[in-house]
């Protein structure tokens, strides 16, 4: 033992990286991200670190030649010890990484993470996305068998409508006017060098951007993010509450990356792996080639649309979905609140979208005190002369549900806590007489307030 801590300290001593790796492991994240919802960034890191290691061995004896992928392919199902379950585990693996990525995204979106200071996070998201999308499609045309050659050759054909750079784009493609052994050359270069160096670098630059601007806090319904104060918040909430990522945040990241291969590795024992199905002949035209599961809408598109409109959606639709994710954070503006409340459950036009930073009547309550009441029988007491509640009182009451969600929600996380939970501010004496009031707010739905547009 003492001989593995003298080499370790050798090895600091000149490459100086234990400091550099205690700091990222004890970087502080917030104490309410300590959920079930913040690990499939670290799964799709597993996974892919998967994929490596799977693809290193399936490359040792793979050949990319027209005459011989089919056969070494076969050969590793057959002659290999445990070959195919190598294959079986890369196939798998590919679906389950597609997968987790696109479940990445949407929690991020949904949790408002891709909002400033984080921009670039989410664009360098994109783009990994788009990466581990490019894998999946040339990794399926290295099993050059019927689905395969037929597979590229429709993507051939999409590639071939781009207005005028479209036959360059085949002809770089294919390597020349056919799919040969020269095609399969290009697709393997992609797959094992060029595409994996670029989703090491972004995936390393993404990791930094995330140890330097930490991990986005659980939302919080009705609050507002400004960009100017949003960084202070932010760190003195990581002071103040904030926990170091090992061991209390990790935990959850390895269980759960732990399932996401022990689930591969059952669909691999299970189902098998992905072909070949057949060796590719381009004299059998009667065949339907049916893509994995994440491009199976473009062939559902290709069925279902008239020719008159296959271009416009297979070249317009994705590059404006493309165009539109990259400059999400840019349309998104300073609200902070997101669409899911800190219950899990979906809101109910409360105050904003995460893509939408129009102001809610709720916040125009606040930011306008002479704004009328959102309760009727206020309003219809004001107007008959009688005292009502004005939209001050409305303010003071929303500052208290939210200080009483805020301590209801950290409640339980908090070691050593033995205070109650707050109570509801509607059981306040001083505000009983407003609990009509109550319960528009606590139903969630922006009303129309007083003739406010």
């Amino acid at each position: 033992m003492r001989l593995i801590t003298k080499i370790g300290e050798w090895f600091d001593h000149r490459l100086r990286l234990a400091a550099v790796i205690r700091e990222a492991a004890k970087h502080p994240v917030p104490r309410n991200t300590l959920s079930w919802w913040y690990v499939f960034g670290s799964a799709a890191l597993s996974v892919f670190i998967l994929q490596v290691v799977t693809g290193i061995l399936l490359a040792l004896i793979y050949v990319p030649s027209a005459s011989e992928a089919w056969s070494s392919l076969q050969s590793l199902n057959q002659n290999v010890a445990l070959g195919w379950f190598i294959r079986a585990m890369h196939g798998w693996g590919s679906n389950f990484m597609v997968a987790i990525v696109l479940i990445h995204m949407a929690q991020v979106f949904l949790f408002g993470a891709h909002k400033f200071p984080r921009e670039l996070t989410w664009i360098i998201g994109v783009f990994l996305l788009l990466m581990t999308l490019g894998m999946a499609f040339s990794g399926q045309v290295l099993r050059f068998d019927q689905d395969a050659y037929w597979g590229l050759g429709i993507g051939a054909s999409i590639a071939s409508r781009v207005p005028i750079i479209g036959p360059a784009v085949v002809k770089l493609m294919l390597g020349g006017p056919i799919i040969a052994g020269a095609t399969l050359s290009r697709f393997f270069a992609l797959h094992v060098f060029v595409i994996p160096g670029l989703l090491i670098a972004f995936v390393s630059l993404h990791l930094l951007m995330v140890l330097k601007l930490g991990i986005n806090e659980w939302p919080m319904p009705g609050r507002i993010v400004k960009r100017a104060a949003y960084e202070a918040q932010y760190h003195a909430l990581t002071k103040s509450e904030g926990v170091p990522f090992v061991p209390y945040a990790v935990w959850k990241d390895m269980f759960f990356a732990g399932f996401v291969i022990l689930a591969i590795a059952a669909c691999a024992l299970y189902f098998g792996p992905f072909g070949p199905t057949g060796q590719p002949d381009p004299t059998i035209i009667q065949t339907a080639p049916r893509p994995d599961y994440f491009f199976l809408w473009l062939y559902a598109l290709l069925s279902l649309l008239p020719p008159s409109l296959e271009t416009p959606f297979l070249l317009i639709g994705p590059a404006l979905t493309i165009v539109a994710l990259i400059l999400l954070p840019f349309l998104s503006g300073d609200c902070g609140c997101h669409c899911a409340d800190d219950r899990g459950h979906a809101r109910d036009l409360y105050p904003s979208c995460p893509i939408c930073p129009v102001e809610s009547a709720h916040e125009r309550l606040e930011r306008r005190p002479s704004a009328r009441s959102i309760c009727p029988r206020h309003n219809r007491a004001r107007a008959a002369g009688r005292p009502g509640v004005s939209g001050e009182a409305v303010s003071q009451l929303s500052l208290s549900w939210q200080h009483w969600r805020t301590e209801g929600a950290s409640f339980g996380q908090r070691r050593g806590a033995t205070h109650a939970r707050p109570a509801h501010p509607a059981s306040y004496p001083r505000r009983r007489q407003h609990a009509c009031l109550w319960k528009q707010l606590e139903s969630r739905r922006d009303h129309r307030v007083g003739g406010i547009p």
